[in-house]
């Protein structure tokens, strides 16, 4: 039983409360701030009304009477009972259930199979990956892994920018000044080469725009000859990014892009008419919503064209009835907040309370010193130009420390990849993040390579110790073991917290606080001694790959066994 449901169990046949559930008293239950308080609390407040005693009183009463073998101290510290759990005894109801589930430790069956569908990543075509999209990449490619161990299905959406004028202007420029062979070799930095030019040759010749503009309008009208070239740009682009993709280790379900819904935009406007939503400003078909304080949403501009709100529309229609989706969650950064907010206004003045599902998950900025990127400005920072120097910086780390390791390359990739990726999600998603190479693939602090190389230690001392298996925790008195205990226990709330909070940082800060733990523990005590709780320390460096190696996989990071 976990150690809160056990408390819990106590308590409910102490207090006698018909009313309340052992469910209703678990969600009570705390964890002290600091372990000398106990390790875990229970506030005595709302009892107060119900038994006519001051809180402090209740709590007296309870830790008088309250005992269990399993407790080695029970306290009252004023409004609050605190117990400490005998760590012998109580660890091996922990640690043994975590070598008996492995990989399934953690998981969670609340999702009930449910799909939630995840719209992320979502690069344009025809420009470079840039860190800006690692962003979206990861935090939803995470949020997608906490979701299904929480017992959810998911549908991972790469909504490709794949339509609008800028492929006018890029059909043009190709026209132009473009030479297939070059784009073959290298799509999107040979595109952007293009696209750029076209916009300084615009700014010479303000003629150009309109050429744009026209191809664009060939396009949108289904031009044979245009429609090819766009095809080829987007099948190009979309190669260079799925070798990205595979560097980091995710997958999409979809890549329907913004074109999927050039058919599938007419049942918006005619909706949004049919039910009398739809007025004119400035030529333009707009939706007013006074009423939530935001913007009118434009549907349409003074010339027919439809916009990013009516495709998204579009999308949020297509995906309830391809996927009935539980939820849509949708990972773009903070700046999209208040477009997203006047999409779900819309669909809610059509009827559609489903809308209520669709939530965005902002995110903060990727700086460079101190500064928002800026492609024009020079402030742009390749994501696979990072992959590769944070893969080449690994090897030399390993070469340094581990010059005879085998699949040297292969742990350097794993390592390297991962470094980017723990940089990023250890993160609160909210805040910007200063970019820093040097500072994500140090083993030392707070770093996606110091998790990694914990769990290869950990392994290496099972690796040492033989074939001693199959282990067992038969429990350890030493407080050094019972703090990696305790660190342990928290990890299917913490999973479950990380989902309710859309928070992959949670999970990042504690495989931080659990490595941290697991050191302390290695540097105190010798592991591998031939005494009769040896293999109860064993199974706990056991336990630990195992917690360490199912955090990093939720965070789409890999766990070498050697490094």
């Amino acid at each position: 039983m976990e150690l809160k449901s056990l408390f819990a169990h106590e308590l409910k046949s102490q207090l006698l409360l018909s009313d309340w559930s052992e469910n209703d008293i678990c969600d009570l239950i705390e964890t002290p701030k600091h372990s000398h308080l106990g390790d875990l609390a229970f506030p005595c407040f709302q009892l107060s009304k119900t038994l006519k005693k001051a809180p402090a009183r209740i709590a007296a009463d309870i830790a008088g009477s309250l005992s269990s073998p399993l407790f080695s101290k029970v306290e009252a510290v004023g409004p609050y009972v605190n117990i400490h759990f005998n760590g012998a005894k109580a660890g091996k109801e922990i640690v043994s259930d975590i070598l008996a589930k492995g990989e399934d430790y953690g998981t969670h069956t609340f999702g009930e199979n449910k799909t939630i569908v995840l719209d992320m990543s979502s690069p344009n075509i025809a420009k470079p990956f840039s860190m800006g999209h690692l962003r979206s990449t990861v935090i939803g490619n995470a949020i997608a892994t906490i979701a299904e161990k929480c017992g959810y299905a998911t549908e991972k959406i790469n909504y490709i920018g794949d339509w609008g004028t800028q492929f006018g202007k890029l059909i043009v420029a190709f026209k132009k000044w473009g030479e297939p062979d070059k784009v073959k070799e290298n799509p999107i930095a040979e595109l952007f080469v293009l696209y750029k030019k076209f916009h300084e040759e615009a700014e010479l010749d303000p003629s150009l725009e309109d050429e744009g503009r026209r191809a664009f309008k060939l396009l949108e009208d289904g031009d044979e000859e245009v429609t090819k070239l766009w095809r080829w740009f987007k099948d190009e682009s979309l190669e260079s990014f799925k070798k990205i993709y595979s560097l980091l280790g995710v997958g999409f379900d979809s890549y329907n892009g913004e074109a999927f819904f050039n058919d599938k935009m007419g049942e918006v406007v005619t909706l949004l008419q049919e039910q009398h939503l739809l007025e004119e400003s400035q030529g333009a078909q707009v939706v007013r919503m006074d009423e939530g304080n935001l913007p009118p949403c434009l549907i349409k501009k003074s010339d027919g064209a439809t916009l990013y709100a009516t495709r998204d529309l579009a999308a949020a229609l297509f995906r309830k009835r391809q996927y009935a989706f539980e939820e849509a969650l949708y990972i773009v950064g903070q700046e999209q907040t208040v477009h997203f907010k006047q999409v779900v206004n819309v669909l809610k003045k059509l009827g559609f309370n489903w809308a209520d599902e669709m939530k965005h998950i902002p995110f903060g900025l990727y700086l460079k010193d101190g500064k928002k990127m800026s492609t024009r400005k020079g402030r742009v920072i390749l994501l696979e130009e990072v992959l590769q120097e944070a893969i080449k910086m690994a090897e030399g780390n390993i070469k340094q420390k581990n010059p005879d390791l085998k699949n040297a390359h292969a742990v350097a990739r794993d390592v390297g990849v991962g470094a980017v990726l723990f940089h990023d999600l250890k993160n609160d998603r909210l805040n910007d993040i200063d970019f820093s190479l040097d500072h994500m693939l140090t083993f030392e602090g707070e770093t996606g390579p110091y998790i990694q190389y914990t769990y290869a230690r950990a392994q290496s001392l099972l690796r040492k110790a033989g074939d001693l298996h199959p282990l067992t925790f038969d429990g350890l008195d030493d407080a050094e073991s019972w703090e990696v205990v305790k660190q342990l226990r928290l990890f299917p709330e913490i999973i479950e917290r990380a989902w309710q909070h859309y928070a992959p940082s949670i999970i990042a800060k504690y495989l931080i606080d659990t490595a941290q733990s697991f050191n302390r523990y290695y540097g105190k005590t010798k592991i591998i001694s031939e005494d009769t709780q040896q293999s109860s320390r064993l199974a706990l460096v056991h336990a630990v790959g195992i917690v360490l190696a199912e955090g990093l996989r939720l965070l789409g990071m890999k766990s070498p066994s050697e490094m």
